[in-house]
């Protein structure tokens, strides 16, 4: 049995594993990723098929091209001495019962189709509410996420940040609720509710009822600022795991792909390091999990705090995706958009399944995505496939085929009103489910992560009862989303590498 040890060892190389692990290399301790897949970057990982570059998880970006930056992941890329070639696009397009639209970020371009659709009435109502979140979106950025640390001082940290506050104190009750008693107080017409209600679906995979109002507040000072984009990493999300590869290695740290962590091991109640499947034993003074709660308490014996991992373990989960990956033919497609987004029926729910799909064609912006005159495409129902449909199926069985055809037709539907010839044009098409997100990523039932209320409270910290156990991730503060599983990873990261080696890197950041 070989035996080695390390400072840090985290469990995961998603966003937030990889965050958590290029702070702490950073501050120069000897720090050792573990991931099971073959590749880093947990959904947002990229694969290869036939030249085609694909992407498997998120596709819009912002605040990457450009420094300051409020993005957290931006903000770890900086102090990882890491940057990225983006690409800045404005529009993208939806196709809503209202009808077919192409709708930029940016507030006077958003404004126009508002008037244009709704009327001056509900175009002033948009400005109010908009006039609304500024402050709330200001209250945001004078609190960054990577200032904050966890555990109980909270207080603390904000009398740290003294004068920087202040402005905002009103403002800041917001912070830590929904979104939705806000929308509910300062909007009334449909077409902006229903729209509000999907920008908070495809961020959080839940409606605005239960969406964080600090995470939609910054998004809305962001998108709507008169001279917003969006950001397109050059190489797609893997770039992105690259970049914070790259940081990680650069400071000392490693990364391990295909090995799989079977248990941690306990002394009483502290972690001291895990038993990968191959039967090899690490050692580390410290652990995070980056993988999802399920499955950390899953590696956990049984009998350490029953309690702890009873509550825990009852988190609810958000449903699964129905996934589509195409290589195709792109002759004629001149006018196609990075991103469309399209919605059934509003009376539905946003939520409900099937109701709602994402298609991104990166190769619109990044032609080296796909071999020439080809364009790659990754469709997905935004965590509102059930887990019932296809819990106990066998991956590969008939019957599991079947299903998958069915319930993937609503990607073609959809795309057929885009490009009406797109079967003939295909030359690879891959399909996936839950079971394929589950098998790929080692998440529980497929899920986006945790189906927790904002309007119940925070996520739950990066903290655990274990001695030397972190946890950071989409299960933990502040959520789900690529911002905010890169400010858990630093929490996780403050946490084991202690509050100075935190101001000096807020000092140098300038936050």
């Amino acid at each position: 049995m070989v035996r080695s040890d390390v400072d840090v060892l985290v469990i995961g190389s998603g966003i937030g594993g990889l965050c958590s692990a290029g702070l702490c290399a950073r501050a120069g301790r000897e720090v050792l990723v573990l991931e099971a897949h073959g590749q880093p970057g947990g959904a947002a990982h990229g694969f290869q098929r036939g030249g085609y570059h694909f992407e498997s998880g998120p596709s819009l970006w912002s605040g990457l091209g450009c420094w300051p930056s409020s993005n957290p992941l931006t903000q770890v890329l900086r102090a990882l001495g890491q940057t990225l070639e983006v690409i800045p696009y404005r529009s993208w397009d939806v196709l809503l019962p209202e009808g077919d639209l192409r709708i930029a970020v940016g507030h006077d371009d958003f404004m126009t189709v508002v008037r244009d659709r709704c009327g001056s009435d509900a175009a002033l109502e948009w400005q109010r509410f908009i006039d609304v979140l500024r402050p709330i979106a200001a209250a945001a950025d004078a609190l960054p996420l990577l200032s904050l640390r966890p555990g109980v001082d909270g207080m603390a940290q904000l009398l740290q940040r003294g004068g920087r506050l202040l402005p905002h104190l009103a403002a800041m009750r917001h912070l830590a609720g929904a979104f939705g008693p806000l929308v509910d107080r300062h909007l009334q017409d449909p077409f902006l509710r229903h729209w509000v209600d999907l920008l908070c679906f495809l961020i959080s995979g839940m409606p605005m009822a239960d969406t964080n109002a600090a995470a939609m507040a910054t998004l809305f000072g962001q998108w709507f600022e008169p001279d917003a984009h969006l950001d397109y990493p050059k190489g797609g999300s893997a770039a992105v795991v690259d970049a914070l590869v790259r940081g990680l290695e650069s400071h000392g740290g490693s990364l391990r792909t295909g090995a799989t962590v079977e248990r941690l091991r306990l002394e009483g109640q502290r972690v001291v390091g895990v038993t990968l499947t191959s039967g090899e034993q690490i050692d580390a003074e410290q652990v995070i999990s980056n993988a999802d709660i399920w499955t950390t308490l899953d590696l956990l014996p049984a009998d350490a705090l029953e309690s702890w991992q009873r509550q825990r373990g009852a988190t609810p989960a958000c449903n699964g995706f129905l996934h589509l990956h195409l290589g195709f033919d792109a002759s004629g497609l001149d006018d196609l958009p990075i991103h469309t987004v399209w919605v059934e029926d509003w009376a539905r729910g946003i939520d409900a399944e099937r109701n709602a799909v994402v298609m991104s064609i990166p190769s619109v912006l990044d032609p080296a995505m796909a071999p020439a005159g080809r364009h790659v495409l990754h469709a997905y129902t935004p965590a509102s496939e059930p887990w019932s449909l296809w819990d106990g199926m066998a991956r590969g069985s008939g019957e599991y085929q079947r299903r998958k055809q069915e319930r993937c037709e609503v990607f073609w539907q959809v795309l057929e009103r885009k490009i009406p010839d797109i079967r003939d044009r295909c030359e690879l098409v891959m399909e996936g489910t839950p079971l394929t997100h589950r098998h790929f990523l080692n998440v529980h039932q497929g899920s986006y992560g945790p189906a927790l209320s904002a309007a119940k409270g925070l996520f739950p910290g990066v903290t655990t009862p274990l001695d030397n156990l972190w946890l950071c991730g989409a299960s933990t503060f502040p959520g789900i989303g690529i911002p905010p599983v890169a400010a858990s990873g630093a929490m996780a990261a403050h946490a084991v590498v202690g509050k100075q080696v935190q101001n000096q890197l807020l000092r140098e950041l300038e936050l």
